[in-house]
């Protein structure tokens, strides 16, 4: 197992299960909600958020500009070299608030977005603007308002603590949550995401999503760079999502925590559309829907993306993000998605010969088995695959020829009845061995660990036939012999039993007593 090193411990602020501020922030804004479902009332708070940060990023430097003798406070070029959105008069928070209990309430909220799209190019088109609608309760609105009111999340205090960061990554996954399957379309679970930022390590370059949903890959990425004390500038962020309630989300996300990402001017089906059809990235992160059926595979059984590998079914799109994402990668450039667990192992529709094909073009790093019960969209047991798209670089170890396995099936846990997560440990435990065993400077030593990770050569994979299947090749965890001949245990522990059912003949005895005694029996 990995050696010499102090352990890494993951960037981030942990998984979100144990919190405070934002818990009870939660619980009141979602007991606000009523009857709204989940899918309609996530638009309403999360703009509601984003409306809250701007204004108080732009209040605190229009009260910096007002003690200052010869500033102008409403100079929006005084802002603009901040880069600080500008926020008109009739959409600063304090004249919201003002009038959060008036029956228009609503109207006022979606004319204040209407003027920040009208004087920010960037969020044209991106803010929520249905606040006004009759279906909305403008009582439960107004107290909503007030609500988030209560928060800073743009002053630089805050912004320091991540206040804002924090708020609406935990909200984003109570309503993944919440909406259960829908809720799989614009949330990765945090931990996933922290394990596959771990092991690639986006210190800097192009960083691509295919399927970005709200762009929880971009922020952990920035998370990951600014923990290493490198800068936003070191990362070029290009993405694209297919849904465009979605793609406003993902736009927002990024642009709260000043993140410049290249999303395309709309929303668009990677396959059909692809809106980067250029980049070749250095990294890449993903985790497409699983087992995709119609994707357009009938219409692009020519395109240039499968040249290579073979056609992925028309069936499952599973094989055609895999294809994809290679076709995007720099010549250097590494990947790490999210993929069911079917991947590793399905000969259909001739996936085992295109996995064949690019398990011996020795692209693939490293595949590693998920716990279950991550993911609040499904129950499919999931997989992380990593590629790398030149092994013998000489960045680290000339890894030709080979694959790292991880079973971490037994790791996570219950953060509720039905959901678990990767703890802080267990997503440096995952991550240092694969930094181990791919010879990072000053890494230590690699070995295999029973049960849990293996290195395996080509020949060994072409004898499982071409299946990656991390249990194939970790084997059996090894169980600590305490050296007690088998016949002694037995005798021992027969003992031990008899004497416990001894113990329990006389306490029943005693219980009984007891009742007669006062005349129960």
């Amino acid at each position: 197992m990995p050696r010499g090193r102090p352990k890494k411990k993951a960037t981030g602020n942990g998984n979100g299960a144990n919190l405070g501020f934002e818990a009870k922030l939660w619980a009141a804004a979602d007991k606000l909600r009523g009857h709204m479902d989940a899918a309609e009332y996530k638009n309403v708070v999360l703009g509601l958020i984003f409306l809250k940060y701007v204004s108080d990023t732009f209040k605190e430097h229009h009260d910096l500009l007002k003690k200052e003798p010869y500033a102008d406070p409403e100079d929006r070029d005084e802002y603009e070299a901040k880069n600080i959105f500008w926020v008109p008069r009739k959409a600063r928070w304090s004249e919201i608030q003002a009038q959060a209990k008036f029956p228009e309430i609503g109207t006022l909220i979606d004319n204040a977005m209407d003027a920040i799209e009208k004087e920010n190019s960037s969020l044209r088109g991106v803010l929520p603007k249905d606040f006004g609608r009759a279906s909305l309760d403008k009582r439960r609105l107004g107290e909503l308002v007030d609500l988030v009111g209560t928060i800073g999340l743009g002053d630089q205090e805050s912004k320091s603590k991540d206040i804002l960061g924090r708020v609406y990554e935990y909200f984003l996954g109570r309503f993944a949550a919440a909406e259960g399957k829908r809720g799989g379309e614009f949330y990765t679970p945090q931990s996933v995401v922290r394990v596959l930022v771990e092991m690639i390590e986006p210190y800097g370059g192009r960083v691509y999503d295919p399927c970005c949903g709200s762009g929880g890959m971009f922020v952990q990425s920035e998370k990951f760079v600014t923990a290493h004390g490198g800068s936003l500038r070191d990362l070029s962020v290009y993405g694209q999502e297919s849904n465009p309630t979605t793609w406003k989300l993902c736009r927002m996300n990024l642009a709260i925590r000043g993140i410049e990402g290249n999303l395309g001017s709309n929303q668009a089906d990677t396959f059909l559309n692809d809106l980067h059809p250029d980049i070749r990235a250095d990294f890449i992160l993903a985790n497409p829907p699983f087992n995709m059926k119609e994707w357009g595979g009938e219409l692009l059984k020519e395109d240039v993306r499968w040249r290579k590998f073979g056609a992925p079914p028309a069936g499952n799109a599973n094989f055609a993000w895999v294809e994809h994402i290679i076709h995007h990668l720099s010549p250097k450039g590494v990947a790490g998605f999210v993929l069911a667990n079917g991947s590793m192992s399905s000969n259909q529709s001739g996936e085992g010969e295109i996995r064949r094909r690019i398990v011996e073009a020795n692209f693939v790093d490293c595949m590693v088995a998920l716990p279950g019960q991550l993911f609040y969209t499904t129950q499919i047991p999931a997989c992380l695959w990593f590629l790398a798209k030149d092994k013998g670089n000489g960045k680290f170890r000339d890894r030709r020829g080979e694959v790292l396995f991880i079973d971490a099936r037994k790791l996570g846990n219950l953060v509720d009845r039905v959901h678990r997560e990767l703890t802080d440990e267990e997503v440096a435990q995952i991550s240092n061995t694969y930094h181990t065993w791919r010879g990072e400077p000053d890494a230590g030593d690699y070995e295999d660990v029973p049960g849990f990770c293996k290195s395996a050569v080509l020949e060994e994979i072409e004898n499982q036939g071409y299946v990656l299947t991390p249990g194939r090749y970790v084997g059996a965890e090894e169980i600590e012999d305490d050296s007690e001949p088998f016949e002694e245990k037995m005798e021992r522990l027969t003992k031990d039993l008899e004497a416990q059912f001894a113990e329990g003949e006389r306490l029943e005895a005693e219980i009984r007593e007891k009742l007669r005694v006062l005349r129960l029996w």
